[in-house]
């Protein structure tokens, strides 16, 4: 069995002003701050003599890899994203940004929704990604709309309650 996988479809490279500047604010910290520190600490490690038995050495040398990954990652991210940070022509229908409360029909459960890019999503916070199932199917809906789309947990059916556009 090959260990070869398809490659993951490119994200929409849509962001919100907050979104950005979080992840601003990561690199930042990990450049200035968490890279330095753990530069020191590898040295001092490599101080101590043979490096091939040497734990610390190396638990910091794998650090200092995923530390330098991930900035490479987000430094490359971050030119290629779009803020989005006007509100659309139409604030009555679902578009990027948008705070969604929905209805499911069946169980009458309300849910409130934000639609970000994929470098923002946090479902704990109900910020779901345009690149989602559900927010696919929400896309220029309005108030009082129904639709029925299929979601990991099953087909579903919401009605739109409400949309704003305030943070």
């Amino acid at each position: 069995m090959s260990r070869w996988r398809p490659p993951a479809e490119k994200s929409t490279a849509l962001i919100t002003a907050a979104g950005h500047a979080r992840l601003k604010a990561e690199l930042d910290e990990l450049w200035r701050v968490r890279r330095p520190e753990v530069v020191k600490a590898l040295a001092a490690a490599a101080a101590e003599g043979d490096r091939s038995e040497n734990a610390e050495y190396t638990y910091r040398k794998k650090q200092l890899g995923e530390i330098d990954r991930r900035v490479r990652y987000l430094t490359k991210r971050l030119e290629a994203l779009r803020v989005v940070d006007t509100r659309p022509t139409d604030p009555q229908a679902v578009f990027f940004g948008a705070w969604v409360e929905l209805e499911n029909v069946d169980t009458g459960e309300t849910s409130r929704y934000r639609i970000v890019g994929p470098d923002e999503t946090d479902a704990g916070t109900g910020c779901i990604s345009i690149d989602s199932p559900l927010a696919r199917a929400l896309l220029k809906k309005r108030v009082d709309d129904e639709f029925s789309v299929a979601l990991p947990g099953g087909h579903f059916t919401f009605a739109v309650i409400g949309v704003d556009y305030a943070a």
